[in-house]
């Protein structure tokens, strides 16, 4: 019988290979977001995508499979020392009801619109929460509890490339809308925090106009971070029920969410010094980073150019929908 210590030792030389090049991926994609301003997210999808071949080999496909799954649930898990209820003080309740009805509504308009376009409903879902929460991050954590399909990854990178492109559109262009509608820098911060896609490109957006939109659209984005975890519990309660009798239900709450939300909780309560959380927010966008270039790894570029221009024109449908979901009740001033 095979020692516990000597399974750990033999998995590990098993995930070695492809969890190596995951993290050498996503370390060439940080380098190049650095020096040249573009997306991280999207440069490590695109840098793995042309080594699709080493998922497919016998050595490194195993760790590659699971930094696409395994470190991406450890990133998501993270995510939850980055909330807390105080965030929530800082908005106000009205502002919080909002986004919540605002990703609703983009989510179930997102299922509903899948399937006149021919996709299955797994898709809108999975295009509809990324656009609705937090862009890649949300994505990955959505396809995590989505049962297995042909389609999974080139499903999950498209997305990933299409809602970083659009969080990246949304940065520059979002900005000067603030400006031509005359919004102040408060309700500046809460448009830019409640709409755009990607933590990074909320901030970029945010200080550009002003340290007080700054401050305040990077709180509404974390805000929608804590989404997150109802949407993932309750689309693995919804596909548990569909599928009653199939044996790749999954879990009722997935071990990743439930981390999450105790590390929310954890934070909430003050119980985690500040150099931890900054700590654990590095750690987590980098876990993710590689989670995202092990995802270009696995998807063919081939099978990428089947999804077509209708769901291209559903994402960007989708981000119109939510702009003017959050925009219309500030130009009100009902928030």
């Amino acid at each position: 019988m095979r020692l516990p210590s000597a399974q750990l030792i033999n998995r590990a030389r098993l995930l070695a290979p492809g969890v190596t090049l995951s993290v050498t991926v996503a370390m060439a994609a940080q380098f190049l977001s650095s020096h040249y301003g573009v997306p991280v997210m999207l440069m490590a999808i695109l840098l793995g995508m042309p080594l699709h071949f080493l998922a497919e080999d016998g050595r490194a496909g195993p760790g590659i499979d699971f930094a696409a799954r395994g470190l991406l649930r450890i990133g998501v898990a993270l995510l939850g020392l980055r909330v807390s209820m105080d965030m929530v003080a800082r908005i106000g309740w009205p502002f919080v009801a909002l986004i919540a009805l605002s990703i609703a509504a983009v989510i179930l308009v997102s299922v509903a619109l899948a399937r006149r376009l021919g996709r299955d409903r797994a898709f809108g879902l999975l295009t509809g929460g990324s656009v609705a929460i937090c862009g890649a991050s949300a994505a990955m954590a959505i396809a995590s509890v989505l049962p297995p399909r042909d389609t999974t990854e080139r499903d999950l990178s498209f997305t990933v490339i299409t809602v970083t492109a659009l969080s990246t559109v949304a940065m520059i262009l979002y900005p000067a809308l603030t400006a031509m509608l005359g919004l102040d820098a408060h309700h500046s911060g809460l448009f830019l925090g409640g709409t755009i896609h990607d933590v990074a490109q909320v901030v970029g957006a945010g200080y550009s106009v002003s340290e007080e939109s700054g401050d305040i659209a990077t709180v509404v984005k974390l805000i929608r971070v804590t989404m997150l975890a109802p949407v993932v519990l309750i689309a693995a309660l919804a596909l548990r029920r569909r599928n009653p009798a199939s044996g790749q239900r999954p879990p009722l709450l997935p071990g990743f969410v439930l981390a999450f939300l105790l590390l929310a909780v954890a934070n909430s309560l003050h119980l985690v010094p500040a150099p931890v959380t900054d700590a654990a927010s590095a750690l987590s966008r980098a876990v993710l980073v590689a989670a995202v270039a092990a995802v270009g790894m696995k998807t063919s570029l081939a099978r990428l150019a089947d999804v077509g221009p209708a769901a291209i024109l559903m994402l960007v449908g989708q981000t119109v929908l939510l702009a003017s979901l959050v925009l219309l009740p500030i130009l009100l001033r009902i928030v």
